[in-house]
């Protein structure tokens, strides 16, 4: 660092910005409070101004804040949508200086050391922080030192002071019980820390409190590390001569696949969802868009799903660039594969071409549930967006048909040796049960308020295996699978 130069650390807290982030797409005027389950309780995750100036905490359950204040609207939580709204902020906070970290989860650091003259000085610079922020719809407090965590301090406790020793001891990042033994103590500000013996302190609450109180004051070097920005995956090729015909387009998208792939390749990721623009001549642009059914990085593989896409699209008087980008990647560890292809990645092919006609949301298939009841041992989900199980696990066997159940007209609690069936009459051969089956009472189903089945397998003398079942507390017969 040259000689005369300071070095200054911002540090931007965004103390609402949970509900600073659902309030800017959705305003709601009066309190409003996201709620988060913890320990099988609702509690208040994060509040606006105006439910705070009611009264309302973070951390207090949901039932008391309804009981404060009954015209609080509330929303779930999501701190994974908040998580990427910082990182929106991060890059947003890059306009200031290249060096940006987090500070928390609701914070950002800036190591502005020598770019605050390009705003006119540390205070124009501080006052663009916060008209921005305030335009945006962001509650921000911001605090500025020698140190990252004096800068912390004052964002945080700062409320008008200018002097580090004049905040309390909360200001310096530690834990709740180890503030509490400070103050009764009679150590409330960092001053009082300052003053006092720190042989003693050390002994009784670790160093840990010695290293927060010389990083607050500059005697340990904290530094600001910026955090990457996570890589585009994008490739572009801009032509000297207009191309039109089909075999021309696909040749230029093999040659933007092969590098876009390498890069994939080199992060251990795939392409989930990729989008190929062609710019016209005359300005004009067409898109494909390719959804696979799994994630891909093989230039060879994917390029042939692109051809019906590219097919479609009317060059006009010509395309001169091309722009290919993974718009959605996932994370594909290198595998060993042997010399042959996996069945797998066919049926993926397979998924992805069919879903470029219907959707990749039509193609379906039936997975196991945990449950006990048949019609509600499976569920159906989208092939390209679930994992195939390996089977299911029942103590008895279960039809490969299942549909509602149809009466048969017999009496008694025993298999009937002759019935009738679907207009065909049945003589009953081997017979195997009963499988007692009760309904689970805290699922609402109206075809199981009758009670408890008794279920049999019935192989009949003309060949069909039925899967019948008694009802005792109503007596009646009904068919409800049919085995292969």
């Amino acid at each position: 660092m040259f000689d005369g130069i300071r070095k200054r650390v911002v540090c931007m807290w965004f103390p609402r910005l949970s509900s600073d982030r659902v309030l800017r797409a959705h305003p709601i005027d009066g309190p409003f409070a996201l709620t988060l389950k913890t320990n099988n309780t609702e509690r208040v995750y994060c509040l606006n101004e105006a439910a705070e100036r009611l009264g309302l905490s973070r951390g207090m359950s949901f039932a008391d804040a309804r009981a404060f204040c009954p015209d609080l609207v509330s929303r779930p939580a999501r701190p994974d949508l908040d998580a990427r709204f910082l990182a929106t902020l991060r890059r947003w906070a890059t306009r200031y200086c290249p060096w940006v970290g987090y500070e928390g989860e609701d914070g950002l650091v800036l190591d502005v050391t020598g770019s605050t003259h390009l705003w006119g000085g540390e205070v124009d610079m501080l006052a663009d922080m916060r008209d921005r922020a305030a335009r945006a719809g962001v509650a921000l407090h911001l605090g500025c030192a020698e140190t990252r965590g004096a800068a912390w301090a004052f964002a945080h406790f700062g409320n008008g002071q200018t002097r580090l020793d004049d905040l309390p001891v909360a200001a310096l990042r530690l834990d709740d019980q180890t503030i509490t033994s400070l103050q009764r103590l009679g150590l409330r500000t960092i001053g009082d820390l300052n003053a006092a013996a720190r042989a003693p302190l050390a002994r009784r609450f670790g160093p840990e409190l010695m290293i927060r109180l010389d990083q607050a004051v500059g005697a340990i070097p904290e530094p600001v590390t910026p955090e990457s920005d996570p890589p585009h995956y994008a490739t572009r090729m801009s032509l000297p001569e207009p191309i039109g015909l089909t075999e021309d387009v696909m040749g230029i998208t093999m040659r933007l696949l092969a590098p876009l792939c390498d890069k994939l390749k080199a992060q251990e990721a795939g392409a989930r969802r990729l989008c190929l623009t062609l710019r016209r001549v005359d300005q004009g642009e067409q898109q494909v868009e390719l959804r696979l059914a799994a994630p891909m990085r093989d230039p060879h593989r994917i390029l042939p799903l692109f051809e019906r896409g590219v097919g479609e699209v009317d060059a006009g008087f010509g395309i001169d660039q091309l722009r290919l980008e993974a718009t959605q990647v996932e994370p594909l560890p290198v595998q060993q594969i042997g010399s042959r292809q996996s069945s797998p990645d066919q049926l993926n092919d397979l998924i992805t071409r069919i879903g470029t006609r219907i959707g990749l949301e039509n193609i379906q298939r039936f997975l196991p549930a945990d449950s006990h009841i048949p019609d509600h041992a499976f569920t159906i989900a989208p092939a390209a967006f679930s994992q195939p199980d390996s089977g299911w696990s029942t103590l008895r066997p279960r039809p490969l048909r299942l549909f509602p159940p149809e009466p048969i007209a017999t009496t008694g609690s025993q298999p009937p040796t002759r019935f009738r069936w679907r207009r065909m009459t049945l003589t009953s051969g081997r017979i195997i049960g009963p499988e007692r089956i009760a309904p689970e009472w805290w699922m609402a189903d109206d075809g199981w308020r009758s009670g408890v089945r008794d279920y049999w397998r019935v192989e009949t003398r003309e060949g069909r295996r039925l899967w019948l079942f008694h009802t005792p507390q109503n007596p009646g017969w009904f068919v409800q699978g049919e085995f292969a």
